[in-house]
């Protein structure tokens, strides 16, 4: 299954008051394993940054500038995301956002039956505890270190990291690499088949197998399982 994990930066916190977005950051999981496909762009907000933001993100109005409109860009962040669910932390916040910037140039917007919202995840799953992004980041043991402002990739990045673990996909992957250590294959290229470490005993006594031989007996040599039998050794020469 194809999902994409994202995470944007923004102006501010309300898209109703003026806010917009600055950044955005996927990357592509299938499987539940990142495939190494990302999308980034940086957005020009045709406005100012306020310091609160700039402190987040680090995002100057000046960086920005440069960078194109969203309208100039919504074609291929769509094309990428396609029509796979999104996976983002605390979902209601960026998908706002987007939708805000998609309804300013008269396109739909992306509906919520779409979204995988890990912060509310993580919330069953860690009940009365924060649950942010460096949380659980700290809490799965993921190298936070190189965060040390927030990024659209970088934080979509640690996300998948995160949500790998949160709906307990790694603990399946690190059971069937433990499992595949026990397989071996075979020169003839059979299929891999798992090793007993203590062989099954027997279930068929030795006065059964007499009597299965007595029976075959009975067949004559034209039953046509004797064709599979080994060939007699030759005698030796004289």
């Amino acid at each position: 299954m194809r999902e994409i994990v994202l995470d944007t930066e923004t102006t501010g916190l309300d898209p109703l008051r003026g806010d917009r977005l600055v950044e955005i950051g996927c990357v592509e999981i299938l499987n539940r394993m990142p495939t190494g496909q990302t999308y980034h762009v940086y957005i020009n907000p045709e406005r100012d940054m306020p310091a609160e933001a700039f402190a987040v993100h680090g995002l100057s109005a000046e960086f920005l500038s440069t960078k194109p409109l969203f309208h100039e860009v919504v074609d291929e962040f769509l094309a990428f995301i396609g029509d796979a669910p999104l996976v983002i932390h605390n979902a209601s916040f960026d998908i706002s956002f987007i939708n805000a910037e998609l309804d300013r140039i008269k396109r739909p917007p992306i509906p919520r039956e779409r979204l995988v919202d890990t912060l509310l995840l993580a919330r069953r799953k860690h009940p009365g505890v924060s649950n942010r992004l460096d949380d659980l980041c700290s809490r799965y043991s993921i190298d936070n270190s190189h965060r040390t402002k927030h990024g659209a990739l970088l934080d979509s990045e640690l996300l998948a990291e995160v949500y790998v673990d949160l709906v307990g996909a790694r603990q399946s992957q690190l059971l069937l690499a433990s499992e595949a250590q026990e397989i071996r294959v075979n020169a003839g290229g059979d299929a891999p088949r798992r090793q007993r470490q203590v062989p099954l005993a027997p279930r068929v006594s030795d006065a059964e197998r007499e009597a299965h031989r007595a029976f075959i007996a009975t067949m004559g040599d034209k039953a046509i399982w004797n064709e599979y039998l080994p060939a007699p050794a030759a005698s030796p020469a004289e």
